[in-house]
Parts: structure tokens; C-alpha cells; sequence
């Protein structure tokens, strides 16, 4: 046979062999979100190339074009905006400049709080508290003696009320007074902790962590150890701790080597499963049934006002019963992320809450009673840490803080509670009430011809609004200066404790729209017809490269003064 055609011959066998590779390969790509979200080297690359640009003062006031007048009632309401903030808080603004300088963490929160153009002018005129001198009831107290209504919900971790925390941490720092700092043994309290999370879950075994991120960590080592297998799948948007392998795309220093990120609700995700042989593990978080496939809703992400959020309970039921399928099909573990969601959605959890059983699931924030703390709760067959049959195969996982006689203390008085007439009683109607509270607050916001709409998952909600601009995100400083206090990423998360009154909730409807009044009054919702979402992002895309230009011709002129020994 002539070589030319040995070659050929070759080549051709070699094409078909790869078929196979080259298909699930396509199907992986046609499942992963078309946002940059879902491709995590892309991503990287262009968080590499995008340039930093701000608005001066002039721009600030009419990033949309608005007419003089209307300029004119912004730069009159954000210096009244200015001045209440600073006047009503100067100790907790003062101990807040001194911090700064030695907290990485609230540089970066203070820098996002507002999207990229805004950000700097913003953070020179509007600053913001971030300590407090005491907590009580649904409100917080700053270091000047002001009170405003607790809408962080602590990142979570508020579920019942700030008053219900406390006395779990006392009751648990006198459980644990006794052992104190000894570690690596048990209090005595850890087996009866352990019988209630086994009740709760329905699993059969319990692992004591540190954090929830530190709890995913293991769920996904587990998997990973006892499938064989290296690779995890996750879902666009959804976030399971700041390690590696779970954070895609900008935040993270280097993009995941070992994940999957995949459209969530999706019918290519599933085939995807099905038909890969190298996935070890598939991460849910429910929070996402209420954005699917969108990154956590934060205001610095406010950029045309197109964020939507939504929540279809059935639907997001349907879906994970399908994943449950697909996996116990494929052998494949379903790891239940309820690190944010808790036993905020059902006393068992969103196992329960969405009658779905996963194989290993993963708590914390409330589960701590108010003291920091993560937890592992699986199915024996994957929570096992060696093989009888290989003694040196062994999953080690242990730190040196895991079931402190202290945390376990608080989870005891946390578990205990969760039995208590009044607590059972915040579950009966939960969704009734809290959709009625949703509707009676979008009612309010109507009513008042403000563009804001709440959607909600339960306690957790985010505001949605109606209308295009390129200021929404300041609503939540004219919130702050009516006495309502969110977590650093705005209106994207408002967290309300399951035990908040209806004459309490009324009182947050009542202040959301005089802040949204105060607002609209100072012209920031102002618009022309022909302002639209579509107009400001083509906008904000003239402005990125304008500012990409300008970067590279500074470099430009950079290097030819060094070539040319002018300096820098």
C-alpha cells in the first residue's frame, strides 16, 4: 500500500476516533451559559483588559444626558444626600476612615458598592458605616446612638431574630464553659447535635467544619474520593464559598481547572451528565431558583437597571427532581449548598422545602447559633472516610476548631429551639405571609408611582426596577439616610428575619417610600423617551472603549518617553 495512502488512512482513523471527544465537547460548550459567567477563562481575560474609568463631577450629574434643570435638583438633593450622612453618624464614619487603612476587606466593599464610573465620586461624598454598637429586635444601632431597621439579615445567618442568637451564644458559652478551649475530644452536647442533624436531613452521617465554605470543600473531596472521579459540576451564578474550585471568572486569581459551569434549568446540562464519565460531584444552591443563571444581584451590577429576578417554585421543583434522576443514574453525588438558605425555607431545610433528598448537604451561618460554623450532613456510602479494603486510601479531613465545645454549645441551643411552640410557629403559612408581604409592598411601591418591584424567595429578596437609568443604584444611601440597613451589595439582597411583625413590616414599606420619594424628588429618575436599556448599555460601551483608548495611548507615550530617556 503506498504510503501517501497508509497516511490517509490514518489521518481518517484518527478523525473518527476523535468523534466521540469532539461531540461531548460541543454538547459541554452548548451547555455552558452564553455570559461571560459561564465561561471562566474568558471571563479572566476580559477582567485582564477592561480599564478603569470614572466620572468626574460633571459627568456624575448626567451620565444620561438629562437638561440643566434636572442637573441642577441632583447636584442640590446629593449635597442634602452628603451632608445627612455625614452628620447623622460622624464617630461611626470617623472609626470607619481609621480602619480602612489596615482592612483590605472594606476597601473592597466600599469600592463595589456602586458601579465602576460612579465609584469613586460616590465613595468621596457618600460615605457609609460599617460598625455598630449594639443590635436588638429588628434594628441595628450605630456608634452615635442611631437605629435603623436590620435588612442585612447578617449574611444570612439571621433567621430568627437577633435577640433568638444571643441567647443561643450565652446559652452555648455556658454549655462549653466547662471544657473551654480543649479540643480534638467532644463536648457532650456534639452527639445530641448529631442525632438532631441526622433527623433533620434525613442522612446518616455528620462532619463539623469551620465555615461554610470549608463544609462545600469536603462535600466535594468526599465525591471526588469516592467516585473516582476529578471533576464538579456548578451552575452559572451560583456561589459555593471563594475557593478555587467553586469561584469562575473575576475574584478569583486563577480560573477553575477541574469544574463545569453549566446552564442552570437547562436540559444540555443534563445531558451533559449523562453522558460524561468524569463528574464527580453536582452543586445546587437554591438561592439561585430565585435568578437563574445570573450572579448574585449586587448594585454595582446596576448598570441599566435591567436586573430581574424571579421565583417559580414549581418550576425549580421540577428541575431538581430531574437532576436527582441524572445523578442517581450516573452514580454521580448531589451535593445540597444550604450554607445561605439554612432553615430558612423549611424547618428541614430545601431538601424538605422542595421534597428533594440529595446525598450530602452542606450547612452553616444559622446552624452556629450566631457563633461561626459549618456542617457536612451525607449518606454513609459517601461521608466515609477510608476503605476497609485499602488502609493507607484514606480521606483525611480534620481542623484544629471543628466542634469547639463553644460552637457546639450555641448549635445545641439552635437545635433545641428549632422544637420550641413559637419558632414551629413562624413556619405555618410562611410563604402565604411573606407573598402577601411582597404584594403589599410592590402594592405600596405602585401606589407611590416609584419604578421599584420586590421579587422574593421567601425572606430573601431583591428589588427589580421598572424603568431604564443608570442611577438605581443609589437608592440604597437614600435608604441608609431613612434608617434602613443593607449589606454592602445594596438592594440586591434584602434579608428579613422570619420573625418580623406585620406592624414591623409596615414600618420598612413606610420608609422604602419616603427614600424613594426623596429620590425621585431630586430628579435621579428622570428620563427621555428615548432612554433605554439598550441606549445606555451602547452608552456605557462608547465610554469603556473611550477609556481603553486613552489607556493605550498613555502606555504608548509612556514607552516611547522611557525609549527616549524623558522618564516615566
Amino acid at each position: 500500500m503506498p504510503a501517501e495512502l497508509v497516511m490517509t488512512a490514518s489521518a481518517l482513523a484518527a478523525a473518527i476516533a476523535g468523534l466521540p471527544a469532539l461531540r461531548r465537547r460541543l454538547q459541554l460548550s452548548r451547555a455552558k451559559h452564553r455570559s461571560l459567567a459561564g465561561h471562566a477563562r474568558m471571563a479572566k481575560r476580559v477582567a485582564r483588559w477592561m480599564p478603569a474609568w470614572h466620572h468626574g463631577e460633571e459627568r456624575f450629574f448626567a451620565a444620561d444626558d438629562a437638561p440643566a434643570d434636572v442637573v441642577a435638583r441632583r447636584r442640590a438633593g446629593f449635597a442634602r444626600l452628603s451632608e445627612t450622612l455625614r452628620t447623622l453618624a460622624p464617630h461611626t464614619l470617623a472609626l470607619g476612615d481609621q480602619a480602612r487603612e489596615g482592612l483590605p476587606d472594606m476597601r473592597l466593599t466600599s469600592r463595589y458598592r456602586v458601579p465602576l464610573p460612579f465609584s469613586a465620586y460616590a465613595r468621596e461624598h457618600l460615605p457609609m458605616g460599617a460598625f455598630w454598637a449594639s443590635a436588638q429586635g429588628i434594628t441595628l444601632t450605630d456608634l452615635d446612638g442611631n437605629d435603623y431597621l436590620d435588612l442585612t439579615g447578617s449574611y444570612g445567618v439571621n433567621v430568627f431574630g437577633v435577640d433568638f442568637y444571643k441567647a443561643c451564644m450565652a446559652e452555648g458559652a455556658t454549655l462549653g464553659a466547662a471544657l473551654g478551649p480543649v479540643l480534638g475530644g467532644y463536648h457532650p452536647c456534639v452527639a445530641d447535635n448529631v442525632a438532631r442533624l441526622k433527623a433533620l436531613s434525613g442522612m446518616d452521617d455528620v462532619s463539623f467544619h469551620m465555615s461554610g465554605t470549608e463544609a462545600v470543600m469536603q462535600a466535594v473531596r468526599l465525591a471526588r474520593y469516592h467516585s473516582g472521579k476529578r471533576h464538579l459540576v456548578r451552575f452559572t451564578g451560583a456561589y459555593h464559598g471563594w475557593w478555587e474550585d467553586v469561584q469562575p471568572g473575576p475574584g478569583n486569581p486563577l480560573p477553575p481547572r477541574e469544574t463545569y459551569t453549566l446552564r442552570d434549568m437547562d436540559e444540555r446540562s443534563l445531558q451533559v451528565l449523562r453522558t460524561r464519565r468524569d463528574v464527580a460531584c453536582v452543586l445546587i444552591n437554591p438561592i439561585q431558583a430565585l435568578h437563574p443563571n445570573r450572579n448574585a444581584p449586587g448594585d454595582s451590577t446596576l448598570m441599566d437597571g435591567s436586573r430581574s429576578a424571579g421565583f417559580d417554585r414549581a418550576a425549580y421543583t421540577r428541575w431538581l427532581r430531574r437532576l436527582r434522576e441524572v445523578c442517581t443514574e450516573r452514580g454521580i453525588a448531589l451535593i445540597f449548598d444550604e450554607v445561605f438558605v439554612g432553615f430558612r425555607l423549611a424547618r428541614g431545610g430545601a431538601q424538605a422545602y422542595f421534597g428533594v433528598q440529595a446525598d450530602l448537604v452542606c450547612y452553616g451561618k444559622t446552624l452556629g447559633g450566631g457563633l461561626p460554623v459549618g456542617v457536612v450532613c451525607g449518606r454513609r456510602a459517601w461521608m466515609e472516610r477510608f476503605r476497609e479494603d485499602r488502609p493507607a486510601d484514606l480521606c483525611f479531613a480534620r481542623g484544629t476548631f471543628n466542634a469547639h465545645p463553644y460552637v457546639m454549645g450555641a448549635m445545641n441551643a439552635f437545635l433545641r429551639r428549632l422544637d420550641d411552640a413559637d419558632i414551629q410557629a413562624l413556619y405555618d403559612g410562611l410563604d402565604e405571609r411573606w407573598e402577601e408581604r411582597l404584594q403589599r409592598f410592590n402594592r405600596a411601591m405602585r401606589d407611590a408611582g416609584l419604578p421599584i418591584e420586590a421579587a422574593a424567595l421567601s425572606t430573601i429578596w431583591t428589588l427589580n426596577y421598572t424603568q431604564p437609568s443608570r442611577y438605581h443604584w443609589l437608592l440604597q444611601f437614600y435608604l441608609r439616610a431613612h434608617g434602613i440597613a443593607l449589606s454592602w451589595v445594596g438592594t440586591g439582597r434584602l434579608i428579613f428575619s422570619l420573625h418580623v411583625t406585620d406592624a414591623e413590616m409596615d414600618e420598612v414599606i413606610r420608609r422604602f417610600v419616603a427614600a424613594g420619594q426623596a429620590m425621585q424628588a431630586d430628579g435621579w429618575w428622570w428620563r427621555h423617551p428615548g432612554l433605554t436599556h439598550r441606549a445606555i448599555r451602547r452608552q456605557m460601551a462608547r465610554e469603556l472603549l473611550g477609556a481603553k483608548w486613552a489607556q493605550i495611548r498613555q502606555q504608548v507615550w509612556r514607552q516611547t518617553g522611557q525609549r527616549l530617556g524623558l522618564g516615566g
